[in-house]
């Protein structure tokens, strides 16, 4: 019976995380960029990251790759892409949750530190950061390139213009992620709802 309750919290947590995602994701200021189409500074990478770092690595990348791939539903130019997006995406959750969990290992000894639990966290959405920001980087290059028919260097300067955007999502998600889900974390254990 206990088993199926935890089930049960973790697919309606990793439906709302979702639901999360795609309203971070909604939350954009969107800025236009001649070479290669449009980049925007959003808060959906937040949600992300809390996906996995509160629902580890499988549920998490669960959340973030369909909370995002919903939101690119709402509009017709990320529709097409959508499914790149949901690996992606993706990939961010999975990641984040399993180098968080890596982490938990490491700092085992200090388990309840808050320190601690804000160490693994920025570790963790990092990484997932990082990859995400690879992977999005990867796959604008060879849209660039295949869909768009730009030359090498072309494609270069449209991926350097979707820099700044790229970096400061991924910094907005490493500033407040580890803070919220510490904060998330303590108030789950304080009801007992740990997860």
């Amino acid at each position: 019976m206990k088993q199926k309750s935890i089930t049960t919290k973790k697919i309606v947590l990793t439906a709302l995380l979702a639901a999360l995602t795609v309203a971070g994701s909604a939350i954009r200021v969107t800025l236009p960029i001649d070479i290669g189409g449009n980049t925007s500074f959003h808060l959906g990478n937040i949600m992300c990251a809390l996906a996995g770092l509160l629902l580890g690595p499988w549920y998490g990348a669960l959340a973030a790759g369909i909370g995002s791939m919903i939101y690119d539903f709402t509009n017709p130019l990320y529709i097409a892409e959508s499914w790149i997006t949901l690996l992606t995406k993706g990939a961010y959750g999975l990641v984040a949750g399993l180098v968080f969990l890596a982490a938990s290992k490491l700092f085992q000894k200090q388990e309840g530190a808050v320190w601690a639990s804000y160490v693994k966290a920025a570790l963790a959405t990092t990484a997932g950061a990082v990859t995400y920001a690879v992977l999005y980087l990867l796959k604008s290059y060879i849209k660039s390139i295949v869909v768009s028919g730009l030359t090498h260097d072309a494609a270069m300067l449209a991926l350097a213009a979707k820099l700044p955007a790229t970096i400061f999502n991924g910094v907005v998600a490493i500033i407040f992620a580890p803070i919220l889900i510490v904060a998330i974390k303590a108030a789950l254990k304080k009801n007992h709802l740990e997860i």
